[in-house]
């Protein structure tokens, strides 16, 4: 993952695209933050490429919200601007499984752990933060939970 975002600056600066470039090195930064906080607190190494997805979600998370904060202010390049970030860093981040996939590793991961009530609701949540890291939301995906186990 690391050395395809360094080869992706690489390209994006031999094509002189601006905007690509901008957003790896942020992407590049956010990631050697993440690094140095771990190392910072004990955790030594590199982040794992789980929380490096997790990293990259939460950033296309801000830039669905910054779009939609500036369509609000009449700013529809800004907005614009940032759907195009967004693309470029879900170019990083797995295929995000379809809502039928969803449900069908929601009902196995209730098989597979044993959970009959709400109060199991963490454990498959935790298996499926696991199993599923930057593959599916998170949010979505703890409401259905909470359906089939409530």
């Amino acid at each position: 993952m690391r050395d395809r975002l360094e080869a992706s600056i690489r390209a994006a600066m031999r094509e002189r695209d601006a905007l690509r470039l901008s957003t790896l090195r942020l992407m590049s930064a956010a990631l050697k933050d993440q690094d140095i906080a771990r190392r910072g607190a004990g955790n030594g190494g590199e982040l794992p490429e789980a929380e490096i997805w997790a990293l990259f979600s939460k950033m296309v998370r801000q830039r669905e919200e910054s779009a939609r904060a500036y369509e609000e202010a009449g700013r529809s390049d800004m907005a614009e601007q940032e759907r195009s970030e967004q693309d470029i860093i879900r170019e990083f981040l797995p295929r995000p499984m379809s809502e039928e996939e969803v449900g069908a590793a929601i009902e196995q991961t209730i098989r597979e752990t044993g959970a009959e009530s709400i109060r199991d609701m963490g454990r498959v949540m935790n298996r499926l933060k696991e199993a599923y890291p930057g593959r599916m939301d998170f949010a979505k995906a703890s409401a259905r939970v909470k359906a089939a186990l409530g």
